[in-house]
C-alpha cells in the first residue's frame, strides 16, 4: 500500500479530529477516502447528538457507527433537510426539455470504429489517431464504403469484422455516453451518416455512423408526470444534502482531513 494514500495517529503531531474527537485510534491507519467518510459520519453523529437525537459520547474517539446512530441520522436528515416539491410548471418544462429521454421504441442502426483505452496506451497519440480518422471519413471525397475497410483495420471491437457493424439498437443497449450522444442531444435526431464528433465512453473513443433510424413514440406528459416528479425531487434532495454537509463542514473544527469544501465549493 502506498503510504502517501495512508493516514495515521502515529504519523501527525496533530491527529485527524471533528471537532476536538479524534478520528484515528492510536496505531490505527486508514486510507484518504476512508477517513473523509469517518469524518462525514462523525459530523452527522455529532449534530444527531446536538439535535437531541443521540446521546453524547464520553469517548475521545470517533465511535463505530451501529443501527441506533444510522437510524438517528437518517431521522436528522428528515429534520434539517427539506427538499422543495417540483411544480407542475417545472415537470413540464423539464419535460419539453428532454422529450427524446422519454420516447419509447426508437432504435437506430450503428457501425463503429472503437479506438480502446487500455493500460500503458498513449491516450494523446489514440486521440489524435482517432481524429486523423474521422477527418478522413468526413471529406465529400471519401467513398462510403471506407469506413467498414475502417473499421476491420482500426477497430478495437470484435465489431470490426463485420465493419464495424452494432446492429438496431435502443438506448439501454448502449453504453449510457453513446446512448446521451446518439439519442438526448439536440441533434441526435438530424438524420443518417457519421457522427460529426469522436464519442468517449469508458471503453474509449467511437467514431459512429448511423446507418437506419426508426423513430419511437413520445408518450403525453400526463403519462410520464409522476416519473418527472420523482426525478426532479430526486434531484433536488441530492443538491440539498450535499448544501447541508457542507454547512456542517465548514461550521465544525476539521482537522486533518481535507473534506473538499472550501469557499462554499460543492462536494464530489
Amino acid at each position: 500500500m502506498n503510504a502517501s494514500t495512508q493516514r495515521s495517529a502515529e504519523s501527525d503531531a496533530s491527529i485527524p479530529a471533528v471537532n476536538g474527537v479524534a478520528l484515528l485510534r492510536p496505531g490505527e491507519s486508514v486510507e484518504d477516502d476512508a477517513l473523509r467518510e469517518r469524518a462525514w459520519a462523525e459530523l452527522l453523529r455529532q449534530r444527531a447528538v446536538a439535535r437531541g437525537l443521540l446521546a453524547p459520547n464520553a469517548s475521545p474517539w470517533a465511535p463505530t457507527l451501529g443501527a441506533p446512530e444510522h437510524a438517528a441520522i437518517e431521522r436528522l436528515l428528515e429534520l434539517d433537510v427539506v427538499t422543495p416539491v417540483p411544480t407542475e410548471q417545472e415537470c413540464r418544462r423539464h419535460y419539453e426539455a428532454h422529450r427524446a429521454r422519454f420516447t419509447r421504441g426508437q432504435r437506430l442502426h450503428v457501425k463503429h470504429i472503437l479506438f480502446a483505452v487500455t493500460p500503458r496506451v498513449d491516450v494523446y497519440a489514440l486521440a489524435r489517431r482517432a481524429e486523423q480518422a474521422l477527418l478522413e471519413l468526413l471529406r465529400p471525397q471519401t467513398p462510403p464504403e471506407r469506413f467498414e475497410t475502417m473499421a476491420r483495420e482500426l477497430s478495437n471491437c470484435p465489431s470490426g469484422a463485420q465493419g464495424g457493424d452494432l446492429g438496431w439498437l435502443e438506448p439501454g443497449d448502449c453504453a449510457p455516453e453513446l446512448a446521451n450522444e446518439l439519442f438526448y442531444q439536440q441533434d441526435s435526431q438530424l438524420g443518417l451518416g457519421i457522427h460529426p464528433r469522436l464519442i468517449r465512453t469508458r471503453f474509449g473513443l467511437h467514431i459512429v455512423k448511423v446507418v437506419g433510424r426508426r423513430a419511437g413514440v413520445t408518450p403525453p406528459f400526463e403519462e410520464v408526470r409522476e416519473r418527472i416528479e420523482r426525478d426532479l425531487n430526486l434531484r433536488a434532495r441530492t443538491v440539498a444534502l450535499r448544501h447541508y454537509l457542507i454547512r456542517l463542514a465548514q461550521e465544525a473544527d476539521v482537522r486533518g482531513v481535507d473534506l473538499g469544501v472550501k469557499d462554499g465549493g460543492l462536494l464530489q
